[in-house]
């Protein structure tokens, strides 16, 4: 598989952004100084990395011309003003003054998780070579994870900017015990990247540091011509990238930074902790609105305890046919002469599970008297209702680890049919808190399954059971074959013991994660392609926490967290390793412009997690929502919010349609302004729209705090009062509902009421 890249305008934007920083700035190509090439003459040396073979470019040791970026020519107000147009088109806060922590200027790109952004700073480097000339790029990450990620979206890039620019990004990682790469850095006048991963400040960048490493990069070395490594890196003037800064406020890490001389620096995040420039933002709200990145649901299960009883329920789900009633899967316990067993049961109306169980008495009185399928419950004669998703009775946390695998593996099943019609593998994302639940080893040092491994074994086989049918269609050919040996289709991947060779928990430091970490992630890092080939047969990978950060595959559809975690940013980053749209089987990202409308149909990434993950997921999207409203609400000369919820819609995509056009009507946010219940304009809105729907069938009302009124019903005025009408519409937040009786869907959106302060604003928005 090849991945097939895309021009796309947010991220055409983000690039823009950084280079009109600069506007002004003239083209400089090969800026070139007198390099220190010290005493020693080596042998010529290749530099490979990133290059094919007709493109090997080799460097003459003898040659000491070298090739650095040239100083920034804007004065520092010229950089503010810059800085400042770009802030007001882009509605960011205006920067009071310069922030140069590092080099000239310090600037914010702000990109949600799955949008793209080593591709976009990768772009960048492109752009700012081709309209002024620089070409000397360090991009420093946080983890080794995160290094070998990036290092991976060079080389699969490389084509795609090739296409565009005509030329190659020549890259490298960073190795103190490989000085010559900085010597080719130095001396190639193209396009240079160096990749570092602050696990290498901590140790080799360090300068007083007591490590070999530290000792190398700011001392003279006979092997590097009398040499020290940092001034000849210093003497590119290079542009430094950090990639998820966040985790580089350290004072080691930023003293380091400093010393490489940077040009400037561009921070990438999704989280910025530290606050520089901002020139560019794509938050969690715009990357779902413009369907670039994954729609989240979450299956979470509710832990509870019927009265009077301590007996084990879990309602796995409600089975429609259209031959038969409503049935209900239920696991329980089933008494036997020897044991007592946890089994699943299908069962209907009128089951007795007292009978069921083999007569054990904690299930007296519950005979099911009712299956409701749109509510998703099940009640008994005792007046117990259980919904899908609760687990009943005493249960421990292994029980729970159980029905999350469980539920994992049925969501996937789910999918993947559907998916592989489409040509998309479907991939699933287990995290645990410790390796010994997945892996152990035993007397002889050979790798058993440790407890999460054999839970998901025997749910596995289960439900490939269920799936596995006398037909003999490609879906099924290909579970038989590639997926039907249940050993092949999970793996683990965890960091490496070098003197063992056994899987071991990541240790994480202040600084990043142990070197041994690279080796692990082989497949999932560099091995992407084959990951997402139905050749390969793995579909379900458990991972230690280290993979929190810096690897995320655009087919996970699945996350399934087996481990306690109270912190929320460590649950978002969890949830974003699965936010990137999924690609094809030929390299295509479905994206709106493959799938059109309905690209969240098949980019849903289903969270399987806890209680408390699921009133994280709510709290977050409460969050989402009150920064909405508050955006909205903050127009120019605004002094109401305008909220506009359309219900009883045929489909998802009318109901947001309907809502959009009449919040965006300039008619109908002067009447709010005006507090005038003027219907006419919300239908009228309603009707250019494009959305089909029956005027005649739509009631219509206003509410605000001062009450709720009905404005029209079945599409004619009612007879309401004026006065009511006024007082409703005079509140600082008014709501109108449009009920179009046509269907279950709704939507809701925000925005403001139109005023002579939006006109006197923008008339003297330059004077």
């Amino acid at each position: 598989m090849k991945f097939n890249f895309k021009i796309q305008q947010y991220q055409t934007d983000a690039v823009d952004a950084v280079v009109r920083v600069f506007q002004g700035q003239g083209f400089h190509d090969k800026i070139s100084y007198i390099r220190d090439r010290g005493k020693v003459k080596a042998e010529p040396y290749q530099m490979t990395l990133g290059m094919s073979d007709e493109e090997l470019e080799v460097i003459d040791p003898l040659n000491d011309t070298g090739y650095k970026n040239e100083a920034v020519e804007l004065s520092d107000e010229q950089l503010l003003h810059n800085i400042q147009a770009l802030q007001s088109q882009n509605n960011i806060k205006l920067s009071a003054s310069l922030v140069k922590d590092l080099g000239r200027c310090s600037l914010d790109i702000e990109m949600e998780t799955g949008t793209g952004k080593t591709y976009v700073y990768i772009k960048t480097m492109f752009e700012l070579n081709k309209k002024y000339g620089w070409s000397k790029f360090i991009v420093v990450v946080p983890s080794i994870a995160i290094r070998e990620g990036v290092k991976k979206s060079f080389e699969i890039t490389a084509d795609h900017f090739m296409e565009h620019y005509g030329k190659k990004a020549r890259f490298f990682i960073y190795n103190s015990s490989n000085l010559n790469q900085l010597d080719n850095f130095s001396s190639s006048s193209g396009i240079n990247v160096m990749i570092i991963n602050t696990q290498a400040f901590a140790s080799s960048l360090k300068e007083d540091g007591k490590s070999k490493e530290a000792r190398i990069i700011y001392s003279k070395r006979d092997e590097f011509g009398s040499r020290r490594p940092i001034d000849v890196i210093k003497a590119n003037r290079p542009i430094i990238i950090l990639d998820e800064p966040q985790k580089m406020g350290g004072d080691v890490t930023q003293k380091a930074l400093k010393n490489f001389n940077p040009l400037f620096s561009l921070n990438y995040s999704a989280t910025h902790a530290k606050q520089h420039n901002l020139i560019y933002v794509l938050d969690a709200l715009d990357a779902f609105n413009k369907r670039l990145v994954k729609k989240i649901e979450v299956k979470g299960f509710e832990v509870k305890n019927f009265r009077g009883t301590d007996s084990y329920l879990y309602l796995e789900q409600i089975i429609l046919s259209s031959k038969k009633p409503p049935m209900a899967k239920i696991e329980l316990e089933i008494g036997y002469n020897k044991s007592i067993n946890r089994e699943t049961r299908i069962l209907g109306v009128g089951d007795d599970l007292y009978f069921v169980s083999q007569e054990m008495e904690q299930y007296k009185g519950y005979t099911i008297s009712e299956i409701d399928p749109l509510r998703g419950t099940v009640t008994f004669t005792n007046g117990e209702v259980i919904k899908a998703g609760d687990v009943v009775g005493d249960v421990s946390e292994k029980d729970m680890r159980r029905i999350q695998i469980r539920e994992t593996i049925l969501s996937h099943f789910e999918k993947e049919e559907k998916l592989f019609h489409m040509g998309i593998k479907c991939l699933s994302l287990f995290f645990i808190d410790e390796v010994a639940k997945y892996r152990q080893y035993d007397e002889n040092g050979d790798e058993v399954l440790g407890e999460y491994g054999v839970m998901f074994e025997q749910e596995y086989l289960a439900i490939l059971n269920e799936y596995i049918t006398m037909f003999d269609s490609p879906y099924q050919k290909y579970l038989k074959s590639t997926c039907s040996d249940v050993s092949r289709v999970h793996k683990g991947y965890f960091s490496i013991d070098k003197k063992t060779g056994r899987s071991v928990d990541s240790k994480a430091n202040k600084e990043g994660f142990d070197e041994k970490d690279v080796s692990a992630y082989d497949l999932i890092l560099k091995n992407k392609e084959r990951l997402l080939s139905f050749d390969e047969p793995t579909r379900f990978i458990f991972s230690h926490s280290a993979l929190r950060e810096g690897w995320d595959n655009p087919n996970v559809f699945q996350i399934c967290t087996l481990k306690h975690s109270d912190s929320n940013t460590a649950k978002r980053q969890e949830v974003g390793r699965g936010l990137r749209l999924c690609v094809n089987q030929d390299g295509n990202r479905m994206d709106v412009q493959s799938c059109g409308d309905s690209v969240h149909e098949i980019n849903t990434l289903t969270v399987v997690a806890s209680e408390s993950y699921k009133t994280f997921a709510e709290a977050l999207h409460e969050i989402n929502e009150y920064l909405a409203k508050k955006i909205a609400g903050d127009g120019e000369g605004a002094t109401a919010l305008f909220e506009v919820t359309v219900v009883g819609a045929d489909t998802k995509e009318t109901a947001k349609t309907l809502a959009k056009s009449i919040v965006c009507s300039n008619l109908t946010k002067t009447a709010i302004a005006g507090h005038d219940a003027n219907w006419g304009r919300i239908l009228c809105a309603m009707g250019y729209s494009g959305a089909q729907f029956d005027p005649e069938q739509v009631d219509l009302f206003f509410e605000s705090c001062a009450g709720k009124l009905q404005i029209i019903a079945n599409g004619t005025a009612t007879d309401y009062s004026e006065e009511k009408a006024t007082e409703i519409l005079s509140q600082e937040k008014v709501t109108a509902i449009a009920d179009l009786k046509a269907g279950d869907a709704e939507a809701t959106a925000w925005g403001c009421d139109l005023t002579h302060g939006y006109i006197d604003i923008n008339a003297d928005y330059r004077s």
